[in-house]
């Protein structure tokens, strides 16, 4: 009887994979439009940004930079206003989600646990996940003081932004198995997680995670608009 009741797991990354843009990303400009950051943090990373828009530098050096800004702009702001605008940013865009990774959850969410790892704050990408369908969300936690204001310090670093690392505790933490196990993800911080699973997917995938996936023969889909290429 021993090991019945283990379940088989689906991960998935959130940002560029199931939702269109990121969620971090948006919640950073959110801030700022509304006046909780100032308009000066968008100095921070526009650099990197520019450079990425003209394919010039590399996505996660801009993620990266702005990481940096969010980090320092958020000490001293309370934990509600920022999933205060955590929420809106959900209202409006929640719907943004990419057709493919959408049915795919939809697909296998009667047979899998259904897990999402992210590296956008756990309070904007826990409910979007939950509202996906997903049972459980790693992202990013924030460190607040102990009357709930953010100190800019993330919490179990060390952890979340290796995914290889959160898919292990969540294996362990879960009772799950890695049988008929399936990973998506759309960049290189993926790679750790992809190389655990069966059936691993680069969609839409950076070139860094494309050429990973290329060398171990990943199946690769790309969506644009609503046509689905699957290249291997």
């Amino acid at each position: 009887m021993e090991g019945m009741d283990k379940k088989q797991c689906a991960v998935f990354d959130i940002d560029g994979t199931i939702f269109r843009s990121s969620l971090f990303v948006e919640l950073v400009e959110q801030l700022i439009e509304e006046g909780a950051f100032p308009e000066s943090a968008r100095k921070g990373y526009e650099k990197e940004l520019s450079e990425w828009q003209n394919r010039d530098g590399h996505y996660n050096d801009y993620i990266q930079k702005m990481i940096e800004v969010y980090s320092e702009h958020v000490k001293g702001l309370h934990i509600d206003k920022v999933i205060e605008v955590s929420n809106r940013v959900l209202h409006f865009q929640r719907q943004h989600v990419y057709r493919y990774t959408r049915d795919l959850i939809k697909k296998l969410q009667p047979t899998h646990f259904m897990l999402a790892i992210s590296h956008s704050p756990f309070y904007i990408a826990e409910p979007f996940a939950r509202e996906m369908g997903f049972q459980k969300i790693y992202a990013v936690w924030y460190e607040e003081d102990e009357n709930g204001f953010l100190t800019g310090g993330v919490k179990y670093e060390d952890l979340i932004f290796h995914k290889g690392r959160v898919l292990q505790r969540a294996i362990e933490k879960e009772n799950l198995v890695l049988d008929d196990s399936y990973g998506v993800g759309d960049s290189e911080s993926d790679i750790s997680m992809l190389e655990m699973v069966e059936h691993p997917i680069a969609f839409n995938p950076s070139n860094e995670l494309y050429k990973v996936a290329k060398k171990n023969g990943w199946q690769v889909v790309v969506e644009r608009k609503d046509v689905m290429y699957h290249i291997q």
